[in-house]
């Protein structure tokens, strides 16, 4: 069944029934001079304009990435809600393969379409988008970050965003171990692009034993070749049953963490910059039935947001990076709040995110 656009019943279900839901605004944007089809999801405003990044990726139908749009959105309310950051959560997504489509006059397209949601959502990069297209982007539209430092911008947010992931770990080590070091400790990451690239260099730094994967083979070719010490192994599954692994990760694309990669994953602890690491509900609670420590993705992996939501105030990296390095308490409070309540992490995480929410929607209706 198709409602009237022809898309999937299930996407406006998703949208107004499902716990899923809940969006504020979702609009469909089309340009067809450009080839630009798009999808720009504002899920929560509570808290301030909803920030997000723009994710450009070949989905396999436009019902895809709809839904892709309101899960990736909602996930940016809680990060921001976690992150302390006066924003609610938004993502756009644009359909097709940037490395085939992607042209200046459909970024200028695209760019038209979030101006004229006149500031209720702030964009970004993300997967398939780079700081030199959100300058092309910022031409048609001032609520633009991720933008270079030539353009007023505070450019790459993968440094903070590793980072911050490596604060996450920290922070599990300390919970699980009772010691913050990873000096020795048996690491493997999935993925190594913009993100995974920069948390190897801390983990090298700091002594850990690390392992790495992806489906680029350049990518770990970069890695390996500047640490003689990294071990590269085949494919995420190999990766997921290395011995002695432990922590595991994922720093791809979303769903990671499922009913085939769980019950095999050798790793005491999992944390890695991915959003959507839990490919459905339930499986933080396969996590914690075994014994494995979950750091919530949208937790972890907030030093972009902090990044891009300070370059609309004049941006500051040591006061970014100050701001990240707090993710190490965050993720440490989470883990207390897990064990006070008898939840899992990401289900504490998820608590303290909607009563941030509910308290500032609560206080903007009573003014």
């Amino acid at each position: 069944m198709t409602d009237v656009t022809g898309a999937p019943a299930d996407v406006l279900h998703t949208l107004f029934h499902s716990d899923q839901g809940g969006h504020e605004q979702v609009v469909l944007c089309q340009d067809r001079a450009s080839g630009l089809k798009a999808v720009i999801a504002i899920h929560s405003t509570a808290l301030g304009p909803a920030l997000g990044g723009t994710r450009f990726y070949p989905y396999a139908n436009e019902a895809e990435a709809v839904a892709d749009a309101l899960n990736l959105a909602r996930g940016m309310s809680y990060k921001n809600a976690m992150a302390g950051l006066d924003h609610g959560g938004g993502k756009a997504v644009i359909i097709g393969d940037p490395e085939r489509i992607k042209t200046e006059e459909l970024l200028l397209a695209y760019g038209r379409f979030v101006a004229s949601l006149g500031g209720r959502y702030v964009t970004a990069c993300d997967v398939g988008t780079y700081v030199a297209d959100m300058d092309v982007v910022a031409r048609e539209c001032r609520w633009t970050t991720g933008r270079s430092p030539e353009n007023g911008g505070a450019g790459d947010s993968s440094v903070l965003t590793a980072f911050g992931v490596y604060q996450g770990m920290r922070a599990s080590a300390q919970h699980l171990w009772g010691d913050p070091s990873l000096r020795a400790k048996r690491i493997g990451i999935a993925g190594v692009g913009k993100v995974g690239h920069h948390l190897v260099e801390h983990l090298v730094k700091e002594g850990a034993e690390v392992f790495v994967t992806d489906v680029r083979e350049d990518a770990v070719r970069r890695i390996t070749e500047r640490h003689r010490d990294v071990m590269a192994v085949k494919d995420t599954d190999e990766l997921i049953r290395v011995d002695g692994l432990g922590i595991y990760a994922p720093c791809a694309l979303g769903g990671a963490l499922d009913d085939d990669t769980v019950p095999v994953l050798t790793a005491e602890v999992v944390c890695g910059a991915a959003n959507n690491q839990l490919a459905h509900p339930g499986v933080e609670k396969d996590l914690a039935d075994r014994g494995i420590l979950y750091a919530p993705d949208y937790v972890v992996n907030a030093g972009g947001v902090i990044q891009v939501a300070d370059e609309l105030h004049g941006f500051d990296f040591e006061r970014c990076k100050a701001k990240a390095a707090k993710i190490f308490d965050t993720t440490l409070a989470i883990f207390a709040r897990a064990k006070e309540d008898g939840i899992p992490p990401a289900a504490a995480a998820d608590r303290i995110a909607e009563q941030r929410m509910h308290d500032a929607a609560a206080a903007r209706r009573a003014r």
